[in-house]
């Protein structure tokens, strides 16, 4: 008897007195007939789906899904004693016929269930705000290995092709809550952002200022230090030099003085210290001792 109506997107498990001995593949084949051969058809090409926490009613370009409650599926609590609905999806296909069929008994529950034992487990290692936020690809990552690890334990002979995180929320009664705290923490972020910017934008240049008076200060030390030290080392010149010729280096010193104090004596008299009678010479008037007197008086 032959059988020509295979898919070609599965093989078929040949059966003989109910013992496994052959699996054929697509296309022309034929089996003992008369109860001797049995065939099971197995779609090992075909993707198959199963989803968590949401059901897909319609697919397409706008899917449309069940609005049934399906949150013995979906909630879960996370690593910090919060919960979320986590609703995701599995795609798998069968890889090993034979362990398919002989290996597990209701091999798509079996699937069902190792899919929600491993999701509570490592939503269960994270805290909620991974599990919402930044861990989402991890999650499902982290699930699509444990989960392909389980199938090989119990020999299922499924393949994971891919894990996917449908959507994941606070559960509907804590939303509110959930939604406050989000916008506390925005808040506390933003207010951070803005003090760092300040800090940033006032701090370097308080420092700056600090260093350059800082600088001004030690150059002005450095000067004044440098000065004094001139004029130390010009006096001990000054000193060594009039220890080597006291009379004339009194005697310059006198001229030098002198030189500064003249120009500003105004009129000046130069006589002999031994001469008498120099009064009429001066030849004084009123004015000029009157103008000496306010001089005087203003001094």
């Amino acid at each position: 008897m032959n059988n020509n109506e295979f898919d070609y997107r599965e093989v078929g498990i040949v059966l003989r007195f109910g013992e496994y001995v052959r699996t054929a593949e697509p296309g022309l084949n034929f089996k003992i007939p008369f109860g001797v051969e049995d065939v099971y058809k197995v779609p090992i090409q075909r993707q198959l789906k199963q989803e968590f926490g949401y059901r897909t009613e319609k697919a397409g370009i706008k899917s449309t899904y069940s609005r049934g409650n399906f949150e013995q599926e979906s909630l879960m609590l996370t690593g910090d004693l919060n919960t979320a609905e986590v609703e995701w999806s599995v795609q798998y296909r069968i890889s090993d016929p034979y362990k398919y069929l002989f290996k597990v008994r209701g091999q798509h529950q079996t699937m069902r269930m190792m899919n929600e034992s491993i999701m509570r487990e490592v939503v269960g290692d994270r805290t909620v705000n991974e599990v919402l936020t930044i861990g989402r690809q991890e999650v499902a990552s982290m699930v699509e290995v444990k989960l392909q690890e389980l199938c090989d334990q119990y020999d299922t002979g499924f393949k994971v092709d891919q894990v996917v995180l449908q959507d994941v929320n606070p559960p509907d009664k804590v939303k509110p809550s959930f939604n406050a705290v989000n916008e506390a923490q925005q808040e506390r972020e933003r207010l951070i952002n803005e003090a760092r910017a300040k800090y940033n934008q006032i701090i370097p240049k308080a420092k700056g200022e600090a260093k350059q008076l800082v600088q001004q200060a030690e150059g002005y030390a450095l000067d004044r230090v440098n000065s004094a030290r001139g004029d130390s080392a010009k006096f001990v010149d000054v000193l060594d030099e009039y220890k080597k010729a006291p009379e004339v280096t009194r005697q310059r010193i006198y001229l030098e003085t002198l030189n500064r104090i003249l120009p500003k004596a105004g009129r000046k008299v130069i006589i002999d210290k031994d001469a008498a009678n120099v009064i009429p010479l001066l030849q004084l008037d009123s004015n000029s001792y009157s103008n000496s007197s306010d001089k005087g008086r203003q001094k």
